[in-house]
Parts: structure tokens; sequence; C-alpha cells
């Protein structure tokens, strides 16, 4: 194994990195001792697009089909199957996964909802469901607008687990990490 390169504290903000053992060697978390609870997360992300692609979305009109709906499925399908994406994220029973869609002017903005009730959280899960998500819609009508791009995939919302409930909008200021 190479040799790893010291991290200073002040990028941990003072959080151990649980993926990495004592030697800097990726691990699985061991989730066993941890209580089981409910655990929600909500993610979002967009996808921008030109005005008729959109409009086409809309009115049903892409030559695959119903686009939001195949991208629905394929955030549902892609929430369950994370495990198999993500090297060291647990199988979880999910027990809730929302999909939805608002159509804008010139994008689609994506957000999935995630819940469990378990040992570890579902963070992933849903970041994995808009991920999803959003490659679905430009799968779907890239025939017609090649220079969609998908934006801003990010953690909204988590509750449960040892650490709480975490809100965006009320974070407290992340460190500068340059």
């Amino acid at each position: 194994m190479a040799d790893h390169e010291e991290i200073p504290a002040e990028a941990a903000v003072g959080r151990e990195l649980t993926h990495f053992d004592g030697q800097g060697n990726a691990r699985m978390v061991d989730v066993g001792d941890k209580e089981a609870t409910r655990r929600v997360a909500v993610a979002s992300g967009r996808v921008t697009m030109r005005p008729e692609t959109v409009a086409i979305i809309r009115h049903g009109r892409a030559a695959k089909g119903d686009v939001l709906a195949v991208a629905q499925v394929a955030a549902i399908m892609a929430a369950k199957r994370t495990h198999e994406l993500i090297p060291m994220c647990h199988p979880l029973l999910l027990t809730k996964i929302e999909a939805g869609f608002e159509l804008e002017s010139a994008s689609i903005a994506i957000t999935a909802l995630v819940e469990t009730r378990g040992q570890t959280g579902v963070e992933m899960e849903a970041l994995t469901a808009v991920s999803a998500a959003a490659l679905t819609i430009y799968d779907m009508v890239k025939a017609v607008d090649r220079e969609m791009t998908i934006e801003a995939i990010r953690l909204e919302e988590k509750v449960g687990g040892r650490s709480g409930a975490w809100l965006r909008d009320q974070a407290a200021p992340k460190a500068d990490l340059r």
C-alpha cells in the first residue's frame, strides 16, 4: 500500500472519516451496534435544457415516451440498488421512495425522498435517486437537446441517527477546504 499523505485536522471539520481505517485503507463502516431508528433523506438536482425541450416533455411529445414517468421509475430503482453502485454503502430495506419533478421554463427540478428504519442513513440513496432521474431525463430527450446539463445534485435534509437532523438552509457555515 502506498504512503498516504497526512490530511490536515481542519479538513475533517471536526469529523472522523469513517470509511477509512487507521492505516488509510477503505472499509465499510460497522453499524451492527447502532440502534435501528427512522432515517429520512431528501436530495435535489436539476437538468437544464432549452425551453423547447421542456415543452416536449411537458406535452408528452418525446419519441421515447413519458419522460417523467420513466425518470420516476429510474429514481426508485436506483435508490433500491445504491449499495450495488457505491462501494461502501450498506444494502438497506427502504420503506419509502418518492421522486418529484417541477418543470420550469428552461429546466426540470428533481427531488427525491427516501426513508428506512435501520442502523444507517439514506443520504446516498436519495442522492442516487436524483442522479438516476437526471440521467434518465437526459437519455430520453438527448436526441433533441445534447446541450442539457445536470446540475446541483445535493443533500437538502436528513433526519435520524446519532447526528440528528440536518437541513441545508440551517447548516452551520462550512470550512473553506481549498
